[in-house]
């Protein structure tokens, strides 16, 4: 079978075991939807009354079946709090958080890629011991915490970079962009640290390898070395560390949505949360579910490009 097929169908399966363990977590957090919507004071008639419009007092098969029904048709529920389609209100909060972890992505790739590479091909010097301490203090450092150093010196002490909030994409294109700049770089960092030490020792490892001492044996130039023979070997991890750090980028958004006042998936799943708007956190714990699993069957499809052996396979 092909990988990316069996990949796929190993995608829908998991999705389908994630979806019903999100559904019973949902089910076993505290709160009754119908106060939730009608307050504590509503009579117990009118909170049965809405329990039965919603569907609530039905078997929980029932209820899962439904909601997976509704799901595959794109029909998310409505929102308790906001009384609005949860579609809509993710569809509203992705224009916030997918240029934000698209950003996050490229800034951490701009800085890790070069100093990874820079400090593998000069062992011990300079540009290496700098990128060995910005990979030790970017991993220690929460990216919140980040997020506050950004905040307090970059956007109050200078005044170059908004400190919080998000103008919307109708107020223009650089404005948004503007907003996003500290806290894609508050994400960024501590990903750049990691991916900075895996560059560092995958090319490492890799320049040690006989096929590319033969290359430099028979005439081969170090730069023609590193980026013909080296590099698409030491992207394999590289790559493999890039799918794993999406996961890690939405998690982190949630704090750092928080920090700057962003209004994207990360403060709707922390508001949603507080607010006991069950039926929003599930459908958006299920949306990250799928964007991780997805970036992996990617990241299977960017295996066969980079190692052809993987597509001969059977």
């Amino acid at each position: 079978m092909n990988p990316i097929i069996k990949s796929l169908a190993g995608l829908l399966v998991t999705l389908l075991v994630v979806s019903f363990v999100i559904f019973l977590v949902m089910e076993a957090v505290p709160g009754d939807p119908a106060e939730i919507i009608l307050g504590t004071s509503a009579s117990p008639d009118t909170l049965e009354a809405l329990r039965n419009q919603l569907g609530l007092n039905q078997p929980l098969i029932t209820r899962y079946i439904c909601w997976l029904t509704g799901v595959l048709h794109g029909d998310l529920g409505n929102s308790y709090t906001y009384s609005t389609p949860v579609a809509q209100l993710i569809g509203e909060r992705l224009k916030v958080t997918l240029p934000l972890t698209a950003m996050a992505i490229v800034i951490s790739v701009a800085i890790s890629l070069p100093l990874g590479v820079i400090a593998a091909s000069r062992p011990n010097g300079l540009i290496d011991n700098f990128a060995s301490l910005f990979a030790q203090i970017g991993i220690a450092v929460p990216n919140f915490w980040i997020g506050l150093l950004l905040i307090l010196g970059v956007a109050l002490y200078f005044g170059a970079l908004p400190a919080g909030g998000f103008p919307g994409w109708n107020s223009g294109l650089w404005p948004g962009i503007k907003a996003l700049i500290l806290p894609s770089i508050a994400l960024a960092i501590p990903q750049a640290a990691v991916l900075t030490r895996v560059t560092r020792s995958a090319v490492i490892e890799v320049t040690n390898e006989d096929f590319v001492r033969t290359a430099r044996a028979k005439g081969a130039t170090p730069s023609i070395a590193l980026w013909r023979h080296v590099m698409p070997n030491a992207l394999i991890p590289v790559v493999t560390m890039l799918g794993m750090q999406i996961s890690v980028l939405i998690a982190g958004a949630v704090l750092v949505e928080n920090v700057f006042n962003l209004p994207g998936l990360g403060s709707l799943a922390y508001q949603a949360l507080a607010q006991r708007d069950l039926i929003v956190i599930q459908n958006v714990v299920l949306f990250f579910a799928t964007i991780v699993m997805g970036v992996n069957v990617l990241v299977d499809a960017v295996y066969t490009i980079l190692d052809p052996r993987l597509r001969v396979r059977k």
